[in-house]
């Protein structure tokens, strides 16, 4: 029987699975966003003990590595606390007449629903050096954001 009429079995077209992408540039965390990944790991690791399907194990390990590789590379770093926006700054601005409150994080410990911003996303990347009193260009217009307060 010719190889084009053949019934290949399902293992053969599944969909390779990916290592979850690491951001891109320093793994910067705060104490708690250590703390934070200290957490996932334990609660993967209860996880793979309790699981007995194969698939959810890979796919559990594979997150196990994600956040093994996040644990080795993670660069504690601490606030400022000299008045300018750096990591970790907790930063009162106005933003579309919008005033609005972000603390600067990890990209593993952001949470906008919570104000907390990776420090690589767009926005916090305008407010980096910046002090009380400044305006600064964000989303073409060069004074899109008043910068209120940094603690």
């Amino acid at each position: 029987m010719s190889v084009a009429f053949r019934r290949e079995s399902d293992e053969e077209h599944l969909e390779p699975k990916f290592e979850l992408p690491i951001p891109r540039g320093p793994n910067l965390v705060t104490p708690a966003g250590l703390a934070l990944i200290a957490e996932r790991i334990a609660a993967l690791d209860a996880q793979v003990a309790a699981t007995d399907d194969a698939e959810e194990e890979k796919a559990l390990r594979r997150d196990l590595r994600y956040w093994h590789t996040r644990r080795t590379t993670a660069i504690p770093t601490a606030p400022r606390g000299d008045g300018v926006v750096g990591f970790g700054s907790r930063v009162t601005f106005t933003l579309a007449g919008k005033a609005r409150t972000v603390t600067l994080v990890g990209d593993d410990e952001a949470d906008p629903a919570a104000d907390l911003l990776p420090f690589s996303a767009p926005l916090a990347r305008a407010l980096l050096g910046a002090e009380a009193g400044d305006l600064l260009p964000f989303n073409g217009r060069e004074d899109a954001i008043e910068l209120l307060a940094v603690g």
